[in-house]
């Protein structure tokens, strides 16, 4: 089951409070502050919105 866009609408980066966006694969959301840029990883559907989880992508 894809996340919905409702729930897209309110997540924010738990680092910056920016918006994410979901990757074509639907299986990563990355922090859209080019300062912060942080990639959170979705498992089963959910994401898992913790900092220490994410990776970095430039």
């Amino acid at each position: 089951m894809p996340i919905s866009p409702e729930l897209l609408e309110i997540l924010r980066c738990p680092q910056c409070r920016s918006e994410v966006k979901i990757d074509d694969k639907q299986t990563r959301l990355k922090c859209v502050n080019p300062e912060c840029s942080l990639v959170y990883p979705i498992r089963d559907d959910i994401p898992v919105m913790l900092v220490d989880e994410a990776t970095t992508e430039k």
